[in-house]
């Protein structure tokens, strides 16, 4: 990979893990629309380590929290700590499953297109802002129940297809539960550690099983993102304190109007790899 193609990988990667816009569908993107080769799935996994990272240490303070209530579920006290820890592993259980499914069979090569990208950006885009717009803001991380964070968890399987954005349809799940977006997104992020943990070190694995070489410019880029995501995270969490996601929806709805346009104007924009 070239400087230029790191430097922009990181900066997706790093903005777009934590906004409501779909890592996965920029990512794509990339190589369709500059005509760079693909990164590869062992890169995408590295710079995935990258926003991890920057998740855990901007919410240090949670994330201990919740080796605290793993002590708790051990020694069979319910605590908060323990609440809190239990719904993560809740939330997380639904995509682990289908992750697993989806690894063992080619299921998901039928949603590998720019195509889908397309759609998912336009529909989630109004689903978000019809769950932000309506939802009330009432509820915060400590009101979560098991039955909240398997709703939260249904809606990070959607995941999974590319353009649908993991932050973004948790955080439309949180909205439409009735949460604040800044406790929408901190759950949507704290539940996002233990499912970005398990795919990054299935991806990882399975390429030094194969043995593809870990370069110098996957950790640079890898490094490039944990530095940008931290930012954006500090940005993202400070701007939806008083503001809304309509720009974030807008900005997916246009993204999805232009993907659809330059598809039925006959460009090639390629299948996810």
């Amino acid at each position: 990979m070239s400087l230029m193609q790191i430097i922009v990988l990181a900066i997706i990667q790093g903005t777009t893990e934590y906004l409501p816009i779909s890592s996965s569908g920029h990512s794509i993107l990339v190589p369709a629309l500059t005509g760079w080769p693909d990164q590869g799935v062992l890169t995408d996994a590295i710079t995935n380590l990258g926003t991890l990272a920057a998740t855990t240490l901007f919410f240090w303070k949670d994330v201990v929290r919740m080796f605290h209530g793993l002590i708790d579920l051990a020694m069979r006290r319910t605590t908060s700590a323990s609440r809190l820890v239990t719904n993560v592993i809740v939330a997380t259980i639904p995509v682990v499953l289908l992750g697993l499914a989806f690894h063992f069979t080619t299921f998901d090569d039928y949603l590998r297109s720019a195509e889908v990208v397309a759609i998912n950006a336009v529909v989630f885009g109004i689903l978000l802002y019809a769950a932000d717009a309506w939802g009330l803001s009432r509820n915060r991380v400590d009101d979560i129940t098991p039955k909240s964070a398997l709703i939260f968890g249904l809606a990070q399987m959607l995941s999974l297809s590319p353009g649908t954005s993991r932050s973004g349809v948790t955080m439309t799940a949180g909205r439409a539960l009735g949460f604040t977006r800044s406790d929408a997104a901190r759950f949507s992020f704290l539940m996002s550690i233990p499912a970005n943990a398990a795919g990054s070190v299935v991806k990882v694995g399975a390429a030094l099983k194969n043995h593809e070489p870990i370069t110098g410019a996957m950790i640079l880029c890898g490094i490039l993102t944990f530095f940008i995501g931290l930012a954006t995270i500090a940005i993202l969490m400070r701007f939806v304190r008083n503001n809304s996601f309509l720009p974030f929806a807008i900005y997916r709805v246009i993204l999805g109007g232009a993907l659809i346009g330059l598809i039925y104007s006959g460009m090639t924009l390629g299948v996810v790899n």
